[in-house]
């Protein structure tokens, strides 16, 4: 018994997807962990533009400022405050 053209295809198609899975592992570990690290800056923003009126220091929360934090971390929040401050 041979094997039907659409089974070879479905096989060739599933290593394939195996293939790119392996190849682009690391990439989406990257991109998952920057997004995780984003959506906390994103809540540290919103946590800040709460408490920051008190001080007179205002953030947008925004995508653009959240990205910043999730690649600097601390470092980008000062970032963000010299920013702010200098563009006043």
């Amino acid at each position: 018994m041979t094997p039907m053209p659409g089974y070879m295809a479905w096989c060739l198609a599933g290593l394939l997807l195996c293939a790119a899975l392996l190849l682009l592992r690391r990439p989406a570990a990257r991109l998952l962990r920057l997004a995780l690290r984003s959506s906390v800056g994103l809540a540290a923003l919103a946590l800040f533009a709460q408490a920051g009126g008190f001080l007179g220091i205002k953030l947008g929360v925004n995508l653009v400022n959240a990205l910043v934090l999730g690649l600097l971390g601390v470092p980008g929040f000062g970032l963000l405050l010299m920013l702010q401050w200098a563009l006043r």
